[in-house]
C-alpha cells in the first residue's frame, strides 16, 4: 500500500480536492456562513466594515501585494535567469494558470446572485438570506458577491505550488503555506467587513487549487508522452 508520501502527486491533489468539497458542502449545508456572521454585525450592520486594518491593511494593501508579485511572475518569465527552478516553460505555465484563477473566479462571481451580508435586511439593508446554492433565485440585492474575488488575490498563487514542487519541494511547501495564510487573512478580513461569508473565501480558495491541480495533471500528462520517433533516412542520403 502506498503511504501519503510515496502517492503519485495527481492522487494526492485529487485527495485533497474531494475531502476540501465534502468539507466545503457541510459548511454550505450546516448554515453557519449566517450564524458567524451575526456573531460579528448587528441592527446598524459590520463594525470592521471601514476599519483601517480590514479595509486599508488587509483589502488595499492585499491588491497591491498580489498586482507586485504577479509583476515579478510576468517579469521572471520574460527575463529569469537560466539559473532559475523552473525552466522557461514551466514559468509560462505556472503564469498562464495564476491568470486563468484570476480570470474564472471573477466572472463566476460577475454571474452570482448572492448578496453580500451588508446587504441583508438584519444588518441594515435590505436584502433577505439566500444560499449560493439557490441558483436562479434573487434575494432583493444587488447580487455578484460570490465566491470572494479578493481572496483570490491570493489563492490565484496556488499554481506556483505545483510548478515548484518537482524542482524544490521545500519551496514548494512554503509557498503553499505562504499563501494559503494570506488568503485566509483576505478572506477574514472581508468576512469582518461584511462583504463575503466564510464559504465564499473558501471556494475561492477550491476552485483555484482545483483549477491549478487539474492544469498540473496535463501537464504531467504531456511531459510523459513519448515523442514521435524520427524517420530512419534512407540508404545513400546525408545524415
Amino acid at each position: 500500500m502506498l503511504s501519503w508520501r510515496t502517492a503519485p502527486p495527481g492522487r494526492r491533489d485529487l485527495v485533497v480536492t474531494v475531502v476540501a468539497l465534502a468539507l466545503l458542502l457541510l459548511w454550505d449545508f450546516s448554515g453557519a456562513d449566517l450564524t458567524l456572521a451575526r456573531t460579528i454585525a448587528n441592527e446598524s450592520g459590520f463594525p470592521w466594515r471601514n476599519a483601517w486594518v480590514t479595509r486599508h491593511l488587509l483589502h488595499d494593501g492585499g491588491r497591491w501585494l498580489a498586482g507586485g508579485v504577479l509583476a515579478v511572475l510576468v517579469w521572471r518569465a520574460w527575463r529569469c535567469p537560466p539559473s532559475d527552478l523552473l525552466g522557461a516553460r514551466q514559468r509560462w505555465w505556472a503564469l498562464g494558470v495564476v491568470l486563468l484563477n484570476l480570470i474564472v473566479v471573477p466572472t463566476f462571481k460577475r454571474f452570482s446572485d448572492t448578496s453580500c451580508p451588508w446587504e441583508l435586511a438584519e444588518f441594515g439593508g435590505s436584502a433577505r438570506f439566500v444560499s449560493h446554492w439557490s441558483w436562479g433565485v434573487l434575494d432583493g440585492g444587488s447580487g455578484h458577491c460570490f465566491p470572494s474575488g479578493h481572496a483570490v488575490a491570493a489563492f490565484c498563487f496556488l499554481a506556483l505550488y505545483f510548478a515548484w514542487r518537482d524542482a524544490s519541494p521545500v519551496v514548494a511547501r512554503r509557498w503553499l503555506w505562504a499563501v494559503l495564510t494570506a488568503g485566509a487573512l483576505f478572506g477574514a478580513a472581508q468576512v469582518l467587513r461584511g462583504a463575503h461569508y466564510v464559504s465564499h473565501a473558501a471556494w475561492s480558495a477550491w476552485i483555484c487549487w482545483t483549477l491549478s491541480a487539474a492544469v498540473d495533471a496535463v501537464r504531467r500528462r504531456r511531459s510523459r508522452r513519448p515523442s514521435p520517433a524520427r524517420p530512419a533516412a534512407e540508404p545513400g542520403s546525408p545524415a
